[in-house]
């Protein structure tokens, strides 16, 4: 059995797919698919840059989700026993891409709507994050809930792997929950040039029109289990797909979570597809002995296609 992980926000980079498309015209018509969906030209933005502009949500998103569904496309005859799929926050979109529960290019409107109302709430309720590495997940936890305690609140947003986590939300807290990381033994705190208090409350005004989107399209059952961010829970439903969706915008990502619930299943083989390797780095950290491959480069897909 295997498992495909698909990368979320911040592996972005100028130049991603760019080679896909100039080796393989099935993965250059699904950029052409992505920039007529949106009526924007997505994949210039991609290869050409510039970097800021890449990166502002609303063109990361449909940007990361494009590139992954290119790879999967491009790979998908040769997957035997694929049992899971998990994406990270953005990512859990392209695994219902993958799953045939979300046509391509429905979610690529979608993510584009999710990162303008993620940075509709970014804008109205600042706020920011910092990753905290070499803590347990009850520390951070701890640390968050002390700074809360007055002007603004900060928690757990993602619980990537053990001894690395991210926490979010308004500056004045998560400043203090730095701190008191810091005091609580963290080896690292680190904070991170992001939008905003991304997988906080402070999303919460986002979720009514990712329903409403959610709403407005097709979502059928997936072929294999989605693992959801939220819960770590599979999900074979279309209705609890649609809603997991929305409550994923301020609930935390529990990657950590999520990989145990597809290990404790007996798949001990994982496949990461799209730009970069992120989420093969945190398998390493959550379980040493899974094996884990990232296929995100024409040549990584080639070398996977003639193995």
């Amino acid at each position: 059995m295997v498992a495909l992980l698909f990368p979320g926000q911040g592996s972005q980079y100028v130049g991603m797919g760019h080679d896909l498309a100039e080796r393989f015209p099935a993965a250059r018509a699904v950029f052409e698919e992505a920039d007529a969906a949106l009526g924007v030209p997505l994949s210039r933005v991609m290869w050409e840059g510039p970097e800021e502009e890449l990166t502002r949500t609303h063109n990361a998103q449909p940007a990361i989700l494009t590139h992954s569904v290119a790879v999967h496309r491009l790979v998908s005859e040769r997957l035997d026993g694929v049992a899971f799929a998990a994406g990270h926050s953005l990512g859990e979109f392209s695994a219902y891409v993958a799953a045939g529960a979300l046509s391509f290019r429905d979610a690529v409107r979608t993510v584009r709507r999710r990162g303008e109302l993620m940075q509709e709430c970014c804008d109205a309720h600042p706020g920011t994050m910092a990753a905290v590495i070499g803590l347990a997940d009850e520390d951070v936890d701890r640390v968050c809930r002390e700074a809360s305690a007055q002007d603004g609140q900060c928690a757990g947003a993602n619980y990537n792997a053990p001894g690395q986590i991210v926490i979010s939300g308004a500056a004045p807290a998560v400043e203090r929950a730095m701190a008191l990381a810091k005091q609580a033994g963290a080896r690292k705190v680190i904070p991170l040039k992001v939008a905003g208090a991304f997988h906080s409350p402070l999303m919460a005004g986002a979720e009514p029109g990712l329903a409403a989107q959610l709403d407005a399209i097709e979502l059928g059952e997936p072929r294999f289990a989605v693992v959801a961010n939220a819960t770590a829970e599979p999900v074979t439903d279309a209705g609890t797909a649609r809603r997991l969706l929305v409550t994923q915008l301020r609930a935390p990502v529990r990657w950590t979570a999520c990989m145990r619930t597809i290990l404790s299943a007996g798949v001990t083989s994982f496949l990461e597809l799209g730009p970069g390797s992120v989420l093969a780095g945190l398998m390493k950290r959550i379980e040493r002995d899974a094996e884990v491959a990232s296929i995100g480069t024409a040549d990584e897909v080639e070398a996977f296609l003639s193995a």
